[in-house]
């Protein structure tokens, strides 16, 4: 795909089903922290609802519900995803590679607090690569679907969204990444879409090309 590299000068990879297998880890949380403070919602639910989200659209979710989280829910979720990904959390197989061969300048940009990227990398050994190069939702006014932290994230590396390409595996992020005029690939080689039409999900999102394999990077 040797057209689509002249035309760009940074990665954007999203975190989360990405850089590391995640979701279904996080979902399993998500689900087992709510029922702890009595609201059921299974794993596969909180998938549909918060796949590449925020934390506070979380709270955002159940307040246009009428249900108010507890003070206690997110101080909670965040230690039970923070103990569960450092004994289980895994790299996307070929991530690594892709980044050591990359060319180009590359970020992060996740919906996920800087706590909770910054422990995925390490455990997974992906830390290296990215050094101080990390961005979340923290750090702008509106996550994702908005643009917002996509476009920062171009800012601080010093280039142009029309020259950054976004990889990701929600919809939220792929729109956001659209809303952000930027090309946007999408990646469905996590766990969580090996029971569900991940490429046809992401497509219909706006994604510019979906791909499962990390070993496929720059290939059609």
């Amino acid at each position: 795909m040797e057209n689509s590299r002249g035309k760009l000068d940074l990665v954007i990879f999203d975190c989360d089903g990405v850089l590391v297998d995640s979701e279904l880890l996080s979902c399993r949380c998500l689900s087992e922290v709510l029922a702890e403070f009595g609201i059921v919602l299974s794993a596969e639910r909180a998938l549909e609802l918060f796949l590449g989200r925020s934390a506070k659209a979380i709270e955002q979710h159940y307040r246009e519900l009428g249900q108010v989280v507890p003070d206690g829910f997110l101080p909670r979720l965040k230690s039970h995803v923070l103990t569960t990904f450092a004994g289980s959390l895994r790299p996307i197989p070929g991530i690594a590679a892709v980044m050591s061969e990359l060319s180009m300048p590359f970020c992060v940009a996740s919906s996920s607090d800087i706590d909770r990227v910054s422990l995925s990398l390490d455990v997974t050994g992906l830390a290296p690569h990215f050094g101080e190069r990390i961005y979340t939702a923290q750090m702008v006014r509106h996550g994702k679907p908005a643009p917002d932290l996509f476009l920062y994230a171009a800012e601080k590396m010093r280039t142009a969204p029309a020259r950054t390409l976004v990889i990701e595996d929600s919809v939220s992020g792929v729109q956001a990444g659209k809303a952000a005029g930027m090309t946007v690939w999408g990646f469905v080689g996590g766990g969580h879409y090996r029971s569900r039409d991940g490429r046809a999900i992401l497509s219909a999102a706006g994604a510019d090309r979906v791909f499962a394999r990390m070993s496929d990077f720059w290939e059609i």
